[in-house]
């Protein structure tokens, strides 16, 4: 990794790992403050924000955009897009009910095929984009309308519905809490975001692929040059962008207790905006989960505090849009003060350096002593 390291570093983009986690510290920071802000604002606002009834359905809202924002998370801190985890979290939640209830197979087993759904999805999306060499918007928008198009013909434009009613949506909507501890409801589907989360968390911090999705994002072509497989890691990074897409479709299927075809559209678009409102760069090489995390609660208490105030679903979303744009350009102005910083900092260094020769000599010494 060291390798990585230097030739992003010789490449002229230097992303000192001390400069990325005080950036990321800051920004989780942030972002954690603003949620707080308005947890505040809509209390106030409502009586009947802070119950716990609309926390629960707060809750409830962020599950699946939460894990689809999570996948997403890994693509953008490489420098891509997904646009497709919408409409391939369709076609999972479609292709678990066809293996349930037309194949007959178990539920698990039906399920985990929705969730493997996902992840072809998601390997499709990276082989056309790492060996076909398809810009990721133009790539993952071609499987976004394919998904899309499956869902439909698969499902016959009809929802599909599970006949092991009980067993299917008690996966998400049962409360194994509330058995434990009497008045505490919170649906299964919040620890499944939780869970997601932390390995998620695990994954991008603590293997590999995390570390190379890192690098990529930061200078694609300096990793490249140091050795790293690029096109290997990107694949991997879209197929588990798949993976968390197809969990999403198997969570908001067991929810509904059925397939809708029709449903997907507009999904990719919340995702995305959870993780850049989350603090990960569009530029690449930054991010992290729980900033994502967090972006997925504002968006839902955004959106759930709005509807409590009445306010109509179109101004809902011109409102969010906002939001999204100020994050980006926060991000951009971030981004401008770090290259100055680092600018200064190269400039110090070379004047504190003596000329040529003198350096030269200096070096020959230090290598005698």
């Amino acid at each position: 990794m060291s390798g990585v390291g230097s030739s992003v570093h010789a490449a002229g983009r230097v992303v000192r790992p001390e400069s990325r986690l005080r950036s990321a510290a800051t920004q989780k920071i942030l972002t954690f403050g603003a949620l707080i802000g308005l947890f505040v604002v809509f209390t106030v606002a409502s009586p009947y924000f802070l119950t716990f009834d609309n926390l629960m359905g707060i809750l409830l809202a962020t599950t699946v955009n939460g894990v689809l924002a999570l996948g997403a998370t890994f693509v953008i801190i490489t420098a891509g897009i997904d646009l497709s985890v919408g409409t391939v979290m369709t076609l999972s939640a479609v292709m678990a009910a066809e293996f349930v209830t037309n194949w007959g197979l178990p539920v698990y087993l039906g399920l985990l095929g929705g969730v493997l759904t996902g992840a072809l999805a998601g390997f499709a999306n990276g082989i056309t984009i790492s060996k076909m060499k398809v810009p990721p918007f133009v790539a993952t928008l071609g499987v976004m309308m394919g998904a899309k198009g499956l869902s439909l013909v698969i499902a016959h434009s009809k929802p599909i519905y599970f006949a092991q009613t009980s067993i299917v949506r008690g996966l998400t909507m049962d409360s194994v809490v509330g058995s434990v501890i009497p008045g505490l409801d919170i649906p299964n589907a919040v620890f499944y975001l939780f869970g997601a989360a932390i390995i998620a968390s695990l994954i991008l911090g603590k293997t590999i692929l995390g570390r190379y999705a890192f690098a990529i994002g930061s200078n694609e072509e300096a990793t490249r040059l140091s050795g790293v497989n690029v096109d290997f890691w990107k694949t991997a990074v879209y197929t588990l962008c798949g993976v968390f897409s197809g969990l999403g479709g198997v969570i908001i299927a067991s929810r509904l207790n059925s397939a809708q075809p029709a449903l997907g559209s507009g999904y990719e678009l919340d995702a995305i905006a959870a993780v850049v409102i989350g603090g990960t760069s569009l530029s690449g090489g930054e991010g992290t989960i729980l900033g994502t995390v967090i972006g997925a609660f504002i968006m839902s208490v955004l959106t759930n505090g709005l509807r409590i105030l009445s306010v109509a679903q179109e101004w809902q979303i011109v409102v969010t849009g906002g939001i999204v744009i100020v994050a980006v350009y926060a991000d951009m102005l971030r981004r401008r003060q770090q290259q100055g910083r680092m600018l200064l900092e190269g400039g110090d260094q070379a004047l504190t350096q003596p000329p040529g020769p003198e350096r030269e000599q200096q070096a020959g010494v230090s290598a005698g002593g």
